[in-house]
């Protein structure tokens, strides 16, 4: 496909996503509108002073049609006619324009709004596996700064395109019938506007796509540098990761610069050309003065018309560049639309309200990378209320199996079923809420405990956010602090011990009552205390459920009754010890 077919097939899709706005950018069109007739009548009181004032000639008969006899009788009431229509023009001018900008300003942050909202829900639906390769800035990029182009093609350039087209087509005639010698020379440069607007699409268009891959790896350094902030200082990186910024930051700022450069070569080579318009007009129109076939007012009058002639023609060319940037905006944006997840519900999947919890893998394989397999042939299978302990080394695999488990991500080869039924049969969000997760570093948002607790549990009571917190030993702690329950965890949770957040992650997974229950080595970066603390809690949260519990430390498994070993992404050892809990029912590797 053509550049110039891209470019209409982006416009397509933009304009199908703003559908909703069309009423509002309709009105933003005929409010600009009101500018083509208006600049039409602009020049018109400047001609009667200087022909009808102060030269005497007869009023033309255009002028006396709108004007009230009593302004036509004496040269003062005449040019008190023409001031007030000159007033009354800018007025007008002016509300139109006010008017326009307010509408648009509405529009355009809506319109805006919505879209980041699509960009941010469909970034959220793509699988794990995308996000881990594109990276987080990324996606921030497109969301926060690729997303306003639908306002700039939408609103911002599309509407001054039309209307600038239509007050070019007025220009022409109203010259035209002034004198069309003057309006064939005014217009001959036109082919050359649109022809620099043609030659310079391409290469912008590269050059901003250059630019904002720039931007985006310098915003990955800020967003990777901030959100390990701690490991920084703790090794003292901050001059060296300063440097990485600069040194990005600075290859963008260059990149910009040579575009802005670019840009302003297009500028040059388009103030030129209607410089030398502009000067062939008034050189001919002088010489028609002369000739006495156009009065001084007339030559003033296309002067000013030439004026709002060529405005319309810097406006079309001069919006490519920025139509330009836009444009490779939207492509990304729309690329971002475009990645599918992975991992997705089936047409007419199975629902599911609450799982017995009886789980299977059958020779599962998965590999992150092609070539480089993660797990190889996993076999085994846990009767509902199964304890099952997970060890091995570092990358042995153990995460990723419960990742597939939750269905972050299929399997490449074989299956995993749940009560009998293939995980992928199952409708993806009936699936997740049959779990249950705590992280070996727990995640808490920037908000309140009780909404930390609660985010399992959206629109839970108090009451039930307590007794979660007290089943996970929680809260003592939490009625200690200031503000209790409405204590604000800072970034991340940061402003609670390690011990503290785990105990609120813990909470979160009792108010959630989830059947299944994933713990990821809950209990790792914690002091001996706080760990007796934590399995204590785990103690009461696993039972009736079937759990699958990831550890280094073998203490950590004393309570499974079945426990794997992985190594290499393989199978190599299952034990079952008896503890009086429901065990699993067959196993093999």
């Amino acid at each position: 496909m053509t550049t110039f077919g891209q470019d209409l097939a982006l416009y397509r899709r933009v304009f199908s996503t703003a559908r909703s706005f069309w009423p509002h950018i309709g009105g933003i069109f005929l409010l600009s509108l009101l500018s083509t007739p208006l600049a039409l009548l602009t020049p018109i009181p400047l001609k009667i002073i200087v022909d009808n004032v102060i030269g005497e000639r007869t009023v033309p008969r255009f002028v006396d049609g709108f004007l009230p006899d009593a302004a036509t009788r004496s040269s003062d009431a005449l040019l008190a006619a023409a001031v007030a229509l000159l007033i009354a023009v800018a007025l007008v001018n002016q509300l139109a324009s006010l008017g326009a900008t307010v509408l648009s300003a509405y529009t355009g942050e809506r319109l805006v709004l919505a879209f980041r909202g699509r960009l941010f829900r469909h970034a959220q639906r793509l699988s794990l596996a995308y996000h881990d390769t594109k990276g987080t800035a990324h996606s921030v990029y497109r969301i926060q700064y690729d997303a306003p182009s639908i306002q700039h093609l939408a609103i911002d350039g599309s509407v001054p395109l039309l209307t600038s087209l239509i007050t070019l087509v007025a220009m022409i005639v109203v010259v035209a019938r002034i004198d069309w010698q003057l309006a064939l020379v005014a217009l001959a440069i036109a082919p050359v506007y649109f022809s620099l607007s043609r030659a310079y699409r391409r290469p912008l268009r590269l050059r901003y796509r250059r630019v904002g891959e720039l931007e985006t790896t310098a915003l990955g350094v800020v967003q990777e540098v901030l959100s390990a902030v701690r490991v920084v200082k703790a090794f003292g990186t901050e001059d060296h990761e300063q440097d990485r910024f600069l040194r990005h930051s600075g290859e963008g700022m260059r990149a910009r610069i040579r575009l802005t450069m670019f840009e302003g070569g297009l500028g040059l080579l388009v103030g030129l050309t209607t410089a030398i318009g502009t000067a062939s007009v008034l050189y001919i129109g002088v010489r028609h003065v002369q000739a006495g076939t156009l009065t001084l007012g007339e030559l003033l009058m296309v002067s000013a018309y030439l004026t709002q002639l060529y405005a319309p023609l810097r406006t079309i060319s001069g919006k490519a560049a920025d139509i330009q940037s836009s444009l490779t905006s939207a492509e990304r944006v729309f690329d971002l639309l475009d990645a599918q997840p992975d991992v997705v519900s089936k047409e007419n999947a199975l629902g599911l309200m609450r799982a017995s919890g009886a789980i299977a893998f059958e020779d599962v394989h998965f590999a992150y990378d092609a070539g480089r397999p993660t797990l190889e042939g996993i076999t085994f299978s846990v009767i509902p209320g199964t304890r099952v302990g997970i060890a091995g080394t570092t990358g042995a695999g153990k995460t990723t199996l419960v990742s597939l488990l939750a269905r972050f991500y299929d399997p490449s080869a074989g299956r995993i079923t749940l009560d009998g039924v293939d995980l992928r049969d199952y409708r993806l969000a009936d699936l997740r809420n049959q779990f249950a997760i705590v992280l070996q570093e727990p995640l808490l948002f920037s908000t309140t405990i009780a909404e930390n607790i609660a985010y399992a549990k959206p629109g839970a009571s108090l009451e039930e956010i307590v007794v979660a917190a007290q089943a996970a030993n929680a809260h003592g702690f939490i009625s200690a602090l200031p503000h209790g329950y409405e204590t604000q965890v800072g970034e991340r949770g940061m402003r609670l011990s390690g011990g503290e957040r785990q105990r609120i992650s813990l909470a979160r997974a009792f108010l959630k009552d989830a059947p299944i229950l994933i713990l990821d080595e809950p209990t790792s970066s914690v002091d001996g205390r706080t760990e007796a603390t934590i399995i204590e809690a785990m103690q009461r949260l696993m039972t009736g459920r079937t759990t699958f519990m990831i550890a280094h430390r073998l203490s950590t498994l004393e309570s499974c009754n079945l426990r794997l070993q992985l190594e290499s992404g393989r199978l190599v050892e299952s034990t079952y010890v008896p503890h009086g809990q429901p065990g699993f029912a067959s196993v093999g590797a």
